[in-house]
């Protein structure tokens, strides 16, 4: 299991289950080694690094929380000792954008007009495929990392660029740019034995005074967003599992519907959702699946008679209004302390987490990149919490200086 800020809620779940928790990545700092009972210092997209410590450890199952980029090396360790696992080809194809594209197209579903490139100029020869704006991703990234929208042609060598620093595999996607109706779709989904047994969606919202307008700093609970968008949404997401052949898994998925309601899967990846989203489906539906995410790696009873309390298993009504929120700064320097507005603290506040520590550096907010921490909000009612979330950065004072 990998070992930073967004890893640490899984492994402390998993040590509370009496598991023997062993975490590895490349970061010697990152917080969740403290928790875990060895750590090892291997990236986790060294595959056979990490299956060479595997074999040493002789581990019962491999834990993939949170994490784009750690998922195809999870499932091709899993293949290799014959652990439970989704197929690795199939972890692949939800990993990488421009298969998860080809995918999409092939099979019928709706799909923007994308392609893949390894050159500049390779897509500047190919632009008449495209109507700007359109958005220029890293192919393999985790976030909105590399991920920009191109309004001018002219634009295209430095957005490659930002494209290929965060692409591992140093190739990058165009695709079209869907102007979503309402806001955009996010959640998480669980499938058992490539079952959809249980998902829960919310709405993304944007600082649209960042540079980039289109990064999510958080999503809320309930989703404004029309039932039977969702209802569709849960249906394309079975028949992605079946023909896929996926087994046990969670899914972090983000969707949008356009204006002639149509629904477009944007990201259908074979890990939860990273920004506290288990979290926020637990507090807003009493469903915990991090447990179901630990249990499955290792080949155990998954419990999932919880699921009987609520009014549907897929997308159930939430029964609280929260939002979570991507902590971030509004200057460049050396960071000093976090505080929050005491009424904000006092009323709303449930949780919030950064690892942080004095006089490391932060960068006024461009994407994900920049966000140094997450935080978890409730309401008293939608109205509220639609009132509240643009005024949500004034709620936390973030001190640096130069």
């Amino acid at each position: 299991m990998p070992a930073g800020l967004v890893h640490m809620h899984c492994i402390r779940q998993a040590v509370e289950m009496g598991y023997y928790v062993i975490t590895c990545d490349n970061q010697p700092d990152n917080p969740g080694h403290k928790l875990a009972h060895e750590h090892y210092i291997v990236s986790t997209v060294d595959r056979e690094g990490v299956l060479e410590l595997a074999r040493k450890l002789n581990i019962d199952g491999v834990v993939n929380y949170g994490s784009d980029v750690s998922a195809p090396t999870a499932a091709y360790v899993c293949e290799q000792l014959g652990l439970p696992t989704s197929p690795l080809e199939s972890v692949e194809i939800l990993t990488k954008k421009h298969l998860f594209r080809q995918f999409l197209r092939e099979n019928g579903f709706n799909c923007p007009i994308a392609q893949v490139y390894d050159t500049a100029a390779e897509a500047l020869a190919d632009k008449d495929r495209y109507r700007l704006p359109v958005m220029v991703k890293p192919i393999d990234s985790a976030g909105t990392k590399g991920v920009n929208k191109m309004t001018d042609w002219a634009q295209l060598p430095a957005l490659v660029d930002d494209a290929m620093r965060f692409s591992i595999d140093k190739r990058f996607i165009i695709e079209e740019y869907i102007k979503k109706v309402g806001g955009q779709i996010s959640g998480d989904a669980f499938s058992i034995d490539g079952k959809l047994v249980f998902c829960s969606f919310g709405c993304e919202y944007y600082n649209e005074k960042a540079i980039k307008d289109f990064c999510p700093v958080g999503e809320f609970w309930p989703s404004t967003i029309d039932k039977k968008y969702t209802d569709a949404l849960a249906e394309d997401l079975q028949r992605i599992f079946t023909l896929l052949n996926m087994g046990t898994t969670e899914y972090n998925v983000e969707a949008v519907v356009d204006n002639e309601g149509k629904v477009y899967i944007i990201e259908c990846a074979a890990r939860s959702g990273g920004s506290l989203i288990p979290q926020m489906i637990d507090y807003t539906t009493g469903v915990n699946t991090v447990p179901w995410i630990i249990q499955a790696a290792a080949g155990d009873p998954i419990d999932t008679s919880v699921l009987a309390k609520l009014d549907n298993p897929i997308n159930p009504t939430p029964k609280k209004c929260i939002a979570n929120y991507m902590m971030q700064s509004n200057a460049t320097g050396k960071y000093v302390r976090t505080s929050f507005d005491p009424d904000f603290e006092k009323h709303h506040l449930l949780y919030w987490e950064s690892s942080l520590k004095p006089g490391d550096h932060v960068h006024v907010f461009r994407d994900a990149g920049d966000g140094f921490g997450e935080l978890i909000a409730q309401f008293e009612n939608l109205e509220q919490l639609q009132s509240m979330l643009p005024k949500l950065n004034q709620c936390i004072n973030v001190e640096v200086e130069n």
